[in-house]
């Protein structure tokens, strides 16, 4: 077995000489993603990825992202620091399971974890969803793991609300459960039987069931039933990485590939002890499992720690202000168009950034802004945008330094040109 303390200090000490040797690193919230200078020690690559754009060298488009963190996109650029440790990492091997759970002690001892929590670093917030509940499924049984998503023997239902229903639960019913929809407190406690295995809620839906985040919990610990909560794009703020274990939720699942900056095909399940050992043995680099689809790298393992200790060191009040200066800029300038306006918001739940609707009088400006988005998707360069019903919208915390500035001349220049 790897000796875990000893690991937690080659790790410790690794991490300590990347400070020293790492150049390039956030100063100031200003810096959020600025490029690194080239490392004139670099070997020079030849072929395949010489132009410094490998996307474009395949024909595809590059874009600036003023929608979020979005998986459709690439989810978040990496810090330089989090690339640096994960190029470390893949000069060596070392067997995967004794990683994960040294990562998951350092992980624990991180966020001050609950006692009786750890952590287990997986291959995305989805990969969390279905490991987690697998290993529940089975708890440590070999037969029971090796048989998903047949569940002779098993508990097969979890019950969820009815709002909190969306494509994500595809990982639930992967395992082979059968989802038991409910709308309020009674008709959960009604839905409960021998079969029952797991009460699972979505956080993103959190305002638009009746059953609320805490009283979820509080109902599984009175059922004794385990519970599952969805918190993939819930940071920040940065202390829902342990408020939802302190609430007593069983097991909780975050994306690392979002607002933390880590590997994109990184993630997190916290939650007990056994059941996150159970998730593991479902998992891979085990063979035979439902999760071995769901493969998790030495180098993603790293990174997510990594980007883990840089994100807790953060100064959030400093990158909100920033990211909503942003926004305040691009409004300024397009809200001299006729008929444009613009709101902010900072949504309560999943991606609570800066956020800004931007409208307009069809009587001013003749465009759709279904057309809108598609004219800017088209352009060059290349930005995407979100909005609904009839808006378009934006955030900034995925734009790199300047790019707020080519979206408001792009945008002010499309709405010019249709204004009535």
């Amino acid at each position: 077995m790897l000796n875990l303390k000893s690991t937690r200090r080659s790790f410790v000490s690794s991490l300590g000489f990347m400070v020293g040797a790492v150049t390039g690193a956030m100063s100031s919230a200003r810096n959020l993603f600025a490029t690194p200078a080239p490392d004139p020690k670099a070997p020079k690559i030849i072929g395949f990825g010489s132009t410094g754009n490998v996307y474009e060298e395949l024909g595809v488009t590059t874009v600036i992202n003023g929608q979020g963190t979005m998986t459709v996109l690439g989810g978040s650029l990496a810090r330089p620091e989090v690339e640096a440790v994960m190029a470390l990492a893949g000069q060596h091997f070392c067997s995967i399971p004794d990683l994960e759970v040294a990562a998951g002690n350092r992980i624990t001892e991180m966020l001050k974890l609950p006692e009786g929590y750890t952590a287990l670093v997986t291959s995305g917030a989805a990969a969390a969803m279905q490991s987690g509940l697998a290993g529940i499924l089975t708890g440590n049984n070999p037969k029971f793991i090796e048989q998903l998503p047949d569940l002779a023997g098993m508990k097969s239902e979890v019950i969820i609300q009815k709002t909190h229903r969306n494509p994500f639960d595809h990982q639930l019913r992967a395992t082979g459960v059968k989802l038991m929809v409910v709308e309020t407190a009674d008709e959960l406690r009604k839905a409960v039987n021998p079969q029952t295995a797991m009460l699972h809620f979505s956080n993103f839906a959190n305002n638009q069931g009746q059953i609320k985040v805490d009283e979820f919990a509080k109902l599984g610990k009175e059922l004794n039933i385990p519970t599952f909560i969805d918190a993939a794009a819930d940071t920040p703020p940065v202390s829902h990485l342990w408020d939802y274990a302190n609430m007593g939720y069983d097991l909780c699942a975050f994306s690392g590939g979002k607002a933390m900056r880590g590997p994109q095909c990184a993630g997190l399940l916290i939650g007990k002890k056994e059941l996150v050992a159970n998730a593991l043995l479902n998992n891979s680099p085990h063979e035979d499992t439902l999760g071995r689809v769901a493969k998790v790298g030495k180098e993603e393992i790293m990174g997510m720690i990594k980007a883990l200790e840089l994100y807790l060191k953060e100064d959030h009040e400093a990158l909100n202000k920033e990211w909503q200066r942003r926004l305040e800029y691009v409004s300024a300038r397009i809200t001299k168009v006729p008929g444009v306006t613009t709101a902010f918001k900072v949504p309560d739940i999943a991606n609570h950034v800066p956020h800004m609707t931007i409208s307009w009088d069809a009587s001013k400006v003749k465009l759709d802004p279904k057309d809108a988005h598609k004219q800017l998707r088209e352009g060059k360069p290349s930005i995407v945008l979100g909005g609904e019903k009839g808006q378009l919208g934006m955030n900034s915390f995925m734009l790199k330094p300047g790019e707020e500035k080519i979206i408001a001349e792009h945008l002010t220049k499309l709405l010019r040109a249709n204004v009535a």
